[in-house]
């Protein structure tokens, strides 16, 4: 059922590693014995977009991501990222995004990256079982409460989305407002840790965000349709597990870090729990980790 999801999630892995050489057609197809005209049919199908077209903006994702962070000239960044010049780099990046690399170097602004694809993951489809935490890994989850500086929240809420997927299938029903379009302009956008999920409360119900945290001074452009929230410094408290394994163990440290997180007792450390600030949930298996990051207050007495 899941053959070609599989097969095509080759053909995106295999690109993801030699972007800088931009793989063909030809060469994809031959990997995967099939004919050139059947993969690229199965990977527009299946992404919604031509190979080439993919190849293509994963490059000036990367480009621009470095003309954001780096010190690398324009000359460099084009030159790095498989571009035959800067004049070619310069003309592809005007056409995915309406501004020149030299204008969005002095002036970044959100514009829609185009982020890897995922369209096969055995794990959340329930083909594969993942791998059991021994008791051992499960002491790993750490609880410590720390103080979150004032920050800007940029994103969507969503008081009707139950959770994550729940969240997206809605947006998906909100034209410019899906998964793919959000996250590229979210990843464009510096932030404090990347793009992250949560939860908030509104009239005594909870809902769904998602988006990112930015310093309080932040005073760039907010992408159409999302919002910027001032979020005063606040008490959370954080329970997270360290880099693991993605494939191996996410359900298994989601699972005990969300179990954890839901049923600790801030009263027992002098806390009760502030539903005026938003929970937020960080995942970034390799790098990061997972935590669950749920805002408290001092215990009224």
């Amino acid at each position: 059922m899941y053959e070609w999801h599989e097969k095509v999630q080759r053909i995106i892995e295999l690109i993801e590693l030699n972007l800088e050489e931009s793989p063909s057609l030809s060469e994809v197809s031959e990997r995967l014995f099939y004919s050139p005209f059947y993969c690229t049919k199965k990977f527009h199908a299946l992404t919604g977009m031509r190979l080439r077209d993919y190849v293509r903006l994963r490059k000036i994702c990367k480009a621009a991501l470095e003309l954001r962070d780096s010190e690398k000239s324009i000359g460099e960044v084009a030159i790095d990222n498989g571009f035959s010049s800067q004049a070619a780099f310069s003309r592809s990046f005007k056409k995915a995004y309406l501004v020149t690399p030299k204008e969005y170097r002095l002036s970044p602004r959100p514009i829609p990256l185009l982020l890897k694809r995922i369209v096969f993951d055995p794990y959340i489809l329930g083909i594969k079982r993942r791998q059991n935490l021994s008791e051992r890994e499960l002491e790993k989850v750490e609880v410590r409460i720390e103080k979150s500086p004032a920050h800007l929240f940029i994103g969507i809420r969503n008081i009707q989305a139950e959770g994550y997927f729940h969240f997206w299938e809605l947006q998906e029903n909100t034209p410019g407002m899906d998964c793919h379009t959000v996250t590229g302009l979210l990843e464009s956008i510096p932030s404090l840790h990347g793009q992250i999920g949560g939860w908030y409360f509104e009239n005594g119900k909870r809902g769904y965000l998602y988006g990112i945290e930015v310093p309080a001074d932040y005073s760039g452009e907010v992408p159409e349709g999302m919002e910027c929230i001032h979020v005063p410094e606040s008490e959370y408290v954080v329970f997270y597990y360290p880099p693991y394994v993605y494939e191996e163990n996410n359900c298994e440290v989601m699972s005990s870090v969300n179990e954890l997180a839901w049923g600790w007792n801030p009263a027992d450390y002098g806390y009760e729990w502030n539903y005026e600030r938003p929970i937020y949930q960080r995942s970034d298996p390799e790098n990061y980790g997972y935590a669950v990051c749920r805002p408290v207050k001092p215990l009224q007495k």
